[in-house]
């Protein structure tokens, strides 16, 4: 084993994504036993303290992220840029801070822009060396590139998670650019990666996972219990809450629960017949890796020009996956 090390994982909340993709990582640094330290806040940080509860934490607020309720999430975005820039700073000024107080030979940031240093090693994770813009906008993605690789520069490594080969899972979001001099594909992150070997419970016929910011997440939420509440078959929605305590509500064929353990949700995801979810990137990874990605239906958050680039790409080169919904 080499040298312990003290390492900081900081995931942004922006949906659960950030936070689950972490977890293989920090799964393997506890197993060459690291010392890891969590930083974050809202659900994914009370994931991570569910899933690692021998581990401190810290809370650190992300970026005021929220959507619009609408079918266009620019201007919202837009509006938000100010309030996020004030964030990345406030994150870098409170990094040095604690590197001032407490020695960490690492810093893993998944996603937040500001949490480098010159007094530690700095990791940053991103798929999407690129940012898709919306229709009309398309001429900024160079520029938007340039401003991505501002912050990708700041840090000593980046990782990619996804397959070198073949455009990966992300096709143009970190394909379609140059790699950054300081990056490399590490191939696929998933939670499940050790659970792929579970029986499959063929209980529901459907399955949805909910995820995401809100209020997108409420939205789609009431949208699917009223696609499936007269169905004849069974349906699980997920609600992706894991701050709550294990919740279920049944509505008529529906059993709505708050969340569940991972290896139940790989038994169900391998048991049932259809797949309903957002076109997250951890979701993807999540799927392909247990080999079910040919079962989902995705529904891309309204105006997530990632989302609806990802579902388009995947359903375009997938035999058997379902099309994209609206």
């Amino acid at each position: 084993m080499e040298k312990r090390k003290k390492v900081l994982v900081c995931p942004l909340n922006w949906g659960l994504g950030h936070a689950t993709r972490c977890v293989p990582i920090i799964r393997r640094l506890v197993s060459e036993g690291h010392e890891v330290v969590i930083v974050g806040d809202g659900y994914p940080l009370s994931f991570l303290q569910k899933q690692f509860p021998q581990l401190r934490s810290i809370e650190v607020p992300s970026y005021p992220i929220t959507y619009s309720k609408g079918n266009s999430q620019i201007w919202k975005f837009l509006g938000l840029i100010p309030k996020i820039l004030i964030g990345i700073k406030k994150e870098h000024r409170w990094l040095d801070e604690l590197l001032d107080k407490e020695h960490f030979d690492q810093v893993i940031s998944d996603n937040r822009f500001g949490l480098w240093n010159k007094k530690t090693h700095s990791i940053y994770i991103t798929h999407q060396v690129m940012i898709k813009m919306p229709k009309g906008l398309k001429w900024l993605e160079p520029i938007v590139y340039k401003l991505h690789r501002h912050y990708i520069d700041q840090y000593n490594t980046c990782w990619i998670p996804d397959r070198e080969a073949d455009g990966g899972l992300s096709g143009d979001l970190s394909h379609k650019y140059p790699v950054p001099p300081n990056a490399k594909f590490i191939g696929t992150l998933s939670r499940f990666d050790k659970f792929t070997e579970i029986e499959p419970n063929t209980e529901y016929q459907t399955i949805v996972i909910l995820s995401g910011v809100e209020p997108q997440r409420s939205i789609f939420e009431k949208r699917m219990v009223d696609k499936f509440k007269d169905t004849t078959h069974k349906t699980l929605i997920l609600q992706g809450k894991p701050a709550e305590d294990v919740r279920i509500e049944k509505i008529r064929q529906i059993d709505l629960i708050s969340h569940l353990n991972d290896e139940k949700f790989v038994a169900i995801l391998k048991g049932c017949k259809e797949i309903i979810c957002r076109a997250g990137y951890s979701t993807v990874m999540d799927l392909d890796t247990l080999q079910v990605l040919n079962k989902a239906r995705f529904y891309p958050t309204p105006g997530q020009t990632e989302q609806e680039y990802l579902a388009e790409y995947l359903c375009s080169r997938a035999t058997g996956l379902e099309p994209v919904a609206r």
